[in-house]
């Protein structure tokens, strides 16, 4: 237990470091250029590049001792983070300014897939707590590493934007040179089991062991399951909008330090809405939970920016961070249940691996329709007139308007979901699934 905290401290701040960097570079780059376009397609790029790059780092901290994993992840990140600071200090400020310089998508994608790096740690410590924690404690570890990350993620949000406002990007990138190198020293000290470092089914291919055709079968086979899975797609389809645009939206209302440090406090979110699960649960119907979380969700989008309120912003964000948790748990425990075990983890990667793949298609469009159209539209076209009286006008009040339509979008759809033939079938196949379990005890 002392050697995985002691590797949990070390990922903990590993893991701020990334998200601190990586914060820092998104407010920064939109206060050089005021260009939504360079924001969406970075957090396009980000989720795009952590999307697909699961099932490669999965096979390295397969193949390698988990220590070594870690010191390779903290290296390239140490590197990369040099590189885009000889990159910022040799470039004029001018190259920074235009969304067409090369030297800012330089800067950018060194600082990116720096950030991405420190994934290869995330997953490398999910192994660790099988290697270090018996079978019996294993859960209480995982919600320490959530905790941690939730942590992290706070004071990341926070500092990220003080120390861009306060210090400037320059000392942001020492710092996290800095950071990244004790990491790296720390890592040394440590003493960790190198664990498994190959596959048990080494006869099989790869195409095998992947088994797309056969987790297709299996969510055939259970009606509703990939209704509930492409709902969720659209959902992350719809959400990117908020993903893109939110930084860009929120420091037209406030200073970046401000941004940050309400990041800081919404946050907490994540924190209340594990903590309402953990007390009180999803009640008899997930499924059910699910949607009306949803519905909550998609109501809070459609309202929260009908006034340039940072009062209401920030109101609304928290409601809809508290959320995120509920819908997370209420998938991943209808998949638990119809789904059989043996099968729960390539379903679980199928869905993962679906969902998250819309974020960064809408991360990638979504720009230039805000650049293009929302934000003409309420500035010196029609919607001045129209709406312009009571809705207000300007840039900031074009992104307003589009996260005004995706909720109403999003609330359509989900009313739609809810009164589909897929939603009964999966309804009824969870109600059966419960009903069978309780026969099982009751014998």
């Amino acid at each position: 237990m002392k050697t995985f905290r002691a590797a949990l401290a070390n990922s903990m701040a590993a893991y701020f470091v990334n998200t601190f960097i990586w914060f820092a570079v998104t407010f920064w780059v939109y206060l050089e250029t005021r260009s939504v376009i360079a924001t969406s397609i970075m957090a396009g790029v980000y989720s795009a590049t952590v999307a697909g790059s699961g099932f490669f780092l999965g096979t390295l901290v397969d193949h390698f001792p988990k220590k070594t994993v870690m010191q390779i992840s903290s290296i390239v990140t140490f590197g990369l983070y040099a590189l885009a600071t000889v990159v910022f200090v040799n470039s004029p400020d001018e190259a920074f300014r235009e969304v067409s310089s090369v030297r800012l998508w330089i800067f950018i994608l060194l600082a990116l897939f720096g950030a991405i790096a420190g994934n290869l740690r995330g997953i490398a410590l999910s192994t660790l707590v099988t290697i270090l924690i018996p079978e019996d404690g294993r859960d209480k570890a995982n919600g320490l590493v959530g905790t941690v990350n939730g942590a992290a993620f706070l004071g990341a949000s926070i500092f990220s934007g003080l120390a861009v406002g306060y210090l400037g990007l320059f000392w942001v990138l020492i710092i996290a040179i800095v950071l990244t190198g004790l990491t790296i020293g720390h890592l040394i000290t440590l003493s960790i089991p190198k664990g498994q470092t190959d596959f048990h089914e080494k006869t099989l291919s790869v195409r095998a062991r992947i088994d797309l055709r056969g987790t297709i079968r299996v969510i055939q086979q259970v009606p509703g399951l990939f209704g509930l899975i492409f709902f969720t797609t659209f959902n992350n389809f719809i959400g990117g909008i908020l993903m893109s645009l939110m930084d860009a939206y929120g420091l037209n209302l406030v200073s970046v330090q401000v941004w940050g440090a309400l990041w800081g406090f919404l946050s907490l979110g994540f924190l209340v809405g594990g903590f309402i699960i953990t007390r009180w649960g999803l009640g008899k119907s997930p499924l059910r939970t699910l949607f009306i979380a949803n519905l909550i969700s998609w109501a809070i989008c459609s309202i929260f920016t009908v006034q340039a309120s940072i009062v209401l912003l920030a109101a609304g964000l928290f409601v809809w961070v508290c959320l995120v948790p509920m819908v997370e748990a209420a998938e991943q425990t209808i998949l638990q249940k119809v789904v059989p075990v043996e099968r729960q983890g390539r379903v679980f990667g199928f869905a993962q691996s679906v969902e998250q793949a819309a974020s960064p298609v809408t991360s990638f469009l979504i720009g230039p329709i805000a650049q293009l159209i929302f934000i003409p539209f309420m500035t010196t076209g029609t919607g001045v007139k129209l709406i312009g009286d009571w809705f207000g006008t300007g840039p900031d009040r074009g992104l307003a308007l589009l996260f005004t339509v995706a909720g109403l979008i999003g609330l359509i759809v989900t009313l739609l979901a809810m009164g589909s033939s897929a939603y009964r079938s999966l309804s009824e196949n969870y109600q059966k699934q419960d009903r069978e379990l309780s026969t099982i005890n009751l014998t």
